[in-house]
C-alpha cells in the first residue's frame, strides 16, 4: 500500500551494501504513534509487524507501562515489551516549544496518525484532527476514547478496567453466587487496539483509491459491546440480560470444564453429532440416546440432570487421558494450562508461537503476530525501544538538519 505522495518518504530499503529487508505489506508508511499504555500501542505494534515505520512519541517520563512491574526482563517491564516492537522512540515534552514544533513535524510528514489522549489533549497542542489535516490532507489520524470523543462520555478516563464494569462483561464474569470479576486479561483495551487497526487499514485502502484521509474513531465501550457478541445481541435482540454463569455457557451444554480422575478438563460438544461421539468414548453410548440430551436445546435445559452422568464418566481416568482419547476422535475439549503450558502447547503443534525480536544478548522473546500472509508476512525488525533512544536521528530529521531520514531495520 504506498505512502502519500505528498510527503517525504521514508525509505524502504537499507543501503545497498545491506541485504535488502523484507517489504510487509505496509512497507513505505509512517505512523506517528502518539498513543500509550495498550489498546494504541498494541495497534501500532500490529501495524509494524506488517511492515510500516512507527515513531513512538513519549513524554519525558515514558510510556506508563515502563514503570508496571513487576514482571521484568533484564529489568524492563514485560507489559511494555509485549506491545512495543518494530518502533523507534523520541522523547517529546509537548510544553516544550522546540519538542512541539519537532511532534508537529512528524503529523506534517506521517501516513498514520494514532492517540488516545483524554478527548481534548491533542487539541491543547495543535496536534488535533483538524488542524494536522490542514497540513496533511492525506492522513489517516486515528483516535482511542474510553467513552466517545464528544458529549458527556468525552469527560470519563479510559482505562480497560472501567470499560469492562461499565460495559457489562464484569457483570456476566465469575461464579453464578460470586462477585462480578474482572477478565484475566485487559480485554477491552486489546478489543479497541483491533478495532482501531481495522479502521485503519479500511481507511488507508479509501486513501488509495482516493487519495483522502480521514478520522478513524474507536472507543472502549462500544468496542467492548460488540466483542460480547452474542451476550449483547441477548441484551439487544432477545431482552434477556446475561447474568454469571461461572464457566458454563448460556447455550451450549457440555460446554464447561468438568472434573476427572486427578484435575480438570475442558468438555465439548458443540453440536449433536459431537455429543453422541463423547458419549462413545465416555462409554456411555446411551445418554446420547436419552430423548432429554438428544439436541442442544434439550441439554441446555436439562444440563443439571446430564452433568452428573457425565462427571461420574470422567472420574474414571486423568485429565491427560482424557485428552488423549478426545483428539484421537477428533473431539473438541482439553486441559487447563497455565500461560507457559499454552505457548509450550502452541509450538508442540507447530504454531511457531515465539519469534526472538533483536539479536544477541539484547534480543526478546515476543508473540508472533497471529496473521500469517503468504506473501508479504510480518517481520520482527525492532526490539521494543530504549526511552528516547532514537533522540537524535529522528530529531534531526523532523528538524530538517538532515535531509535523509533513518533507515529502516533490517531484520528476519
Amino acid at each position: 500500500m504506498p505512502s502519500d505522495p505528498s510527503r517525504p518518504a521514508m525509505p524502504t530499503d537499507p543501503p545497498a551494501t545491506s541485504p535488502p529487508a523484507p517489504r510487509g505489506p505496509l512497507a513505505g508508511l509512517l505512523v506517528a504513534d502518539f498513543s500509550r499504555i495498550l489498546a494504541g500501542p498494541y495497534a501500532t505494534m500490529l501495524l509494524g509487524d506488517l511492515g510500516a515505520e512507527v515513531i513512538k512519541v513519549e513524554s519525558p517520563e515514558g510510556d506508563d507501562t515502563r514503570t508496571w512491574m513487576p514482571p521484568v526482563r533484564e529489568g524492563v517491564s514485560t507489559y511494555y515489551l509485549g506491545v512495543n516492537r518494530n518502533k523507534r522512540s523520541i522523547a517529546l515534552d509537548l510544553t516544550d516549544p522546540a519538542d512541539l514544533e519537532v511532534a508537529r513535524a512528524l503529523a506534517h510528514r506521517a501516513d498514520v496518525l494514532i492517540e488516545n489522549l483524554r478527548p481534548g489533549g491533542m487539541a491543547r497542542f495543535g496536534l488535533d484532527e483538524p488542524r494536522v489535516r490542514a497540513s496533511n490532507p492525506g492522513v489517516v489520524y486515528a483516535s482511542i476514547s474510553g467513552f466517545g470523543t464528544s458529549g458527556e462520555g468525552a469527560a470519563l478516563a479510559g482505562y480497560d478496567l472501567m470499560a469492562q464494569a461499565m460495559s457489562g462483561l464484569m457483570s456476566m464474569t465469575g461464579q453464578p453466587d460470586g462477585p462480578a470479576t474482572r477478565a484475566g486479561v485487559a480485554v477491552c483495551d486489546v478489543f479497541a487496539g483491533l478495532q482501531a487497526t481495522v479502521g485503519i487499514l479500511a481507511a488507508l485502502g479509501h486513501r488509495q483509491a482516493t487519495g483522502e484521509g480521514q478520522h478513524v474513531e474507536v472507543d472502549l465501550l462500544t468496542a467492548t459491546l460488540s466483542g460480547l457478541v452474542n451476550h449483547t445481541s441477548a441484551a439487544v435482540a432477545g431482552a434477556q440480560t446475561p447474568m454469571r454463569m461461572g464457566n458454563a455457557h448460556p447455550s451450549i451444554f457440555p460446554y464447561e470444564p468438568m472434573p476427572t480422575a486427578d484435575g480438570e478438563v475442558v468438555v465439548i460438544a458443540g453440536n449433536d453429532r459431537q455429543f453422541a461421539v463423547l458419549c462413545e468414548v465416555l462409554d456411555i453410548a446411551e445418554v446420547a440416546d436419552d430423548e432429554r440430551f438428544r439436541a442442544n436445546r434439550d441439554r441446555t435445559v436439562n444440563r443439571d440432570a446430564l452433568r452428573p452422568l457425565l462427571e461420574a464418566a470422567l472420574a474414571t481416568r486423568t485429565s491427560a487421558d482424557w485428552f488423549a482419547r478426545f483428539r484421537a476422535r477428533g473431539l473438541p475439549g482439553g486441559p487447563i494450562n497455565t500461560v507457559p503450558e499454552g505457548v509450550a502447547l502452541a509450538a508442540e503443534l507447530g504454531l511457531e508461537p515465539v519469534v526472538e525480536v533483536g539479536d544477541g544478548t539484547g534480543a526478546v522473546p515476543s508473540i508472533r503476530n497471529p496473521v500469517r500472509l503468504s506473501r508479504t508476512p510480518a517481520s520482527y525488525r525492532r526490539p521494543p525501544p530504549r526511552l528516547d533512544e532514537h533522540h537524535e536521528e529522528l530529531r534531526a530529521w523532523l528538524t530538517g538538519r538532515t535531509a535523509t531520514p533513518p533507515q529502516p531495520a533490517s531484520g528476519a
